[in-house]
């Protein structure tokens, strides 16, 4: 299996998994490869050489460095090492984002209406998402429905890679 650190024009950063070097250039060339956010298609392969000390006491960082934790390793980040906590971040997100995803229905425009109805108990309990104004998500806040104002890319509306 090989892991790459890929990038779109734009700079979205996301790591693609492949059976191999070949399996990452047939789907380039096929055009198949896009990024999860803004599903370009133009996809470079990034430098990838990260910098990970697993330890179970406390780790020594020379001094001008930072230090971030993942799942219980302690991450030493030097230098260019920030795009690589950046993309652990965009893929923390897109991972949270594709689990709501999967477990929310999507109700479109009617997302006031319809929450207001599961509130109320006249429609069945469940999570629900979909678009409305910020005046008429205020108005569920007051009513005591609590609501997530989510901002939705292009990318979210279909399945996430």
């Amino acid at each position: 299996m090989k892991v790459y650190n890929l990038a779109c024009p734009l700079d979205h950063r996301f790591e693609g998994w492949f059976s191999s070097e070949e399996d990452c250039l047939a789907q380039q060339e096929q055009g198949i490869l896009a990024c999860p956010i803004c599903d370009s298609t133009q996809i470079s392969r990034m430098p990838s050489a990260p910098h990970i000390a697993k330890s179970s006491s406390a780790a020594v960082v020379a001094s001008g460095e930072e230090v971030g934790v993942n799942s219980g390793e302690v991450v030493v980040l030097t230098g260019n090492d920030h795009s690589q906590l950046e993309a652990q971040v965009q893929a923390a997100f897109l991972k949270g984002m594709r689990e709501l995803m999967g477990k929310s229905e999507d109700v479109g425009t009617a997302f006031a209406e319809e929450a207001r109805k599961i509130h109320y108990k006249e429609a069945p309990e469940r999570s629900i998402r979909g678009q409305t104004t910020l005046d008429e998500a205020e108005s569920l806040r007051e009513e005591g429905i609590e609501v997530l104002a989510v901002p939705i890319m292009p990318a979210f509306k279909n399945t996430l890679q």
